[in-house]
């Protein structure tokens, strides 16, 4: 939809909001620090900057009433977190038959503090060779936007310190909620 990246950019200016770099059209978009609900937003600003529709993992509960409505027009995708397989394969399979597929992934899985990110994003990445590009909210500069993207080389740790330097400096729209990027399995791993 042409109207889309109008919209985002007007709102963009309007908030005062910067964004840079360009997101891609395929893979998995990582959406970090998520301190905030507005993260939402901002993610779906950036894609539809870029003129990208993409799918974003949104915990199941947030799906009721006329919200959902909302959620699912602008690519929402219900996740039951106790469940996760089901949604996580027909995704798969859709990413497998368009040339064009932006999964979003809030890899901290929830807007408080925590002690982990979820691992999601790698595994699906792995699955599928889908390459991870990292998008970012730092609310103290008011910058939005994209950063790198990489195949994940399979050396956890690794792939991993590369994403710690890249969010070292991101903050957030709450920076009291962040949580820094480590997944669990980097600790099962040494």
């Amino acid at each position: 939809m042409r109207l889309r990246p109008v919209i985002a950019r007007t709102v963009l200016r309007a908030t005062r909001w910067r964004l840079v770099g360009e997101v891609p059209e395929r893979g998995i978009l990582v959406g970090a620090p998520h301190t905030s609900n507005w993260d939402w937003v901002a993610m779906i600003l950036i894609a539809w900057s870029n003129g990208v529709q993409p799918q974003v993992l949104i915990k199941q509960s947030f799906f009721k009433g006329p919200v959902g409505t909302l959620l699912r027009a602008t690519g929402g995708i219900p996740l039951d977190r106790a469940n996760p397989g089901a949604t996580i394969r027909a995704l798969l399979k859709e990413a497998e038959s368009h040339d064009s597929f932006l999964l979003v992934i809030a890899a901290e899985g929830t807007r408080s503090k925590g002690e982990y990110w979820k691992p999601g994003f790698y595994r699906i990445s792995q699955q599928t060779g889908l390459p991870v590009t990292l998008g970012f909210v730092d609310g103290p500069t008011r910058t939005l936007g994209m950063g790198p993207t990489f195949q994940p080389s399979g050396d956890l740790v690794a792939d991993m310190n590369r994403v710690r330097e890249f969010y070292s400096d991101k903050q957030g729209i709450r920076p009291e909620n962040r949580t820094e990027p480590r997944l669990r399995e980097e600790d099962d791993s040494r």
